[in-house]
């Protein structure tokens, strides 16, 4: 994930100035749409992409394996927070020995105070 937003962050460094340069020398109804288009073109549409091939890439690491039950899972980056380490499909971080299920809604000491 932190590719997908390194690389955002590149174009938009390269578009902005680009866009400004031409700014002088594309009258200004023009320049409206030049710049909307290769906003959504080279930023916008790349990023998107890039998401749905990482969400793709990463589908049975979220739906087939232990840690993505786990409370120290963070799904956004595929990442076990206590190791700090990216697993997959055939590879956990803490081999299951430091697995701690997620929190539910009722929590076990509300069900023990009364």
């Amino acid at each position: 994930m932190g590719e997908i937003i390194f690389w955002t962050i590149i174009r938009v460094a390269i578009v902005i100035p680009v866009l400004w340069i031409l700014e002088g020398y594309i009258s200004q109804q023009l320049w409206w749409l030049v710049s909307t288009l290769s906003i959504y073109v080279v930023i916008v549409h790349p990023a998107v992409i890039h998401y749905r091939l990482f969400k793709s890439k990463n589908k049975d690491v979220l739906e087939s394996t232990l840690c993505a039950t786990c409370k120290n899972f963070d799904e956004s980056a595929i990442l076990c927070l206590l190791h700090d380490k990216h697993p997959t499909k055939i590879y956990l971080p803490c081999e299951g020995f430091d697995w701690e299920p997620k929190s539910s809604s009722v929590d076990s000491e509300d069900i023990y105070s009364g």
